[in-house]
C-alpha cells in the first residue's frame, strides 16, 4: 500500500506542472512567458502565439511584412487589414522585432 501510494505521489508531483499549462478555458499556454517576432515569425506560429490571430490573418501579417518590410513596432501591424488595435493591445507583451 506504501508503494502505490508513492507512485501515486509521484505521478502528482510530476502532472502537476503541465496541468498548470492548461488553464480552465482551454488556454494551453497561461503559465508561459510567450514572445513571437514578428518580423521572422511563419504564419503557424503567429498563429499559436498571438490572441486573436488565426492562420488567415497570420498570412496576411506575413504577407504585408514581404510587401513593406519589417515592421518598427508593434502599433504597425494595425496597418494589416483585419488586425486592430484591440488585437495589438492584447498581444503586446507577446510581440518582439
Amino acid at each position: 500500500m506504501k508503494l502505490l501510494t508513492t507512485l501515486w505521489l509521484a505521478v502528482m508531483l510530476l502532472a502537476a506542472p503541465a496541468a498548470a499549462v492548461w488553464a480552465a478555458d482551454g488556454d494551453k499556454l497561461e503559465g508561459i512567458d510567450i514572445t513571437v517576432n514578428i518580423n521572422q515569425a511563419e504564419p503557424e506560429e503567429l498563429a499559436e502565439l498571438l490572441k486573436g490571430v488565426g492562420i488567415e490573418k497570420a498570412q496576411k501579417i506575413v504577407d504585408y511584412r514581404e510587401q513593406h518590410g519589417k515592421f518598427t513596432s508593434a502599433d504597425d501591424l494595425t496597418q494589416v487589414k483585419g488586425i486592430g488595435a484591440a488585437t495589438v493591445e492584447k498581444n503586446r507583451d507577446r510581440i518582439t522585432l
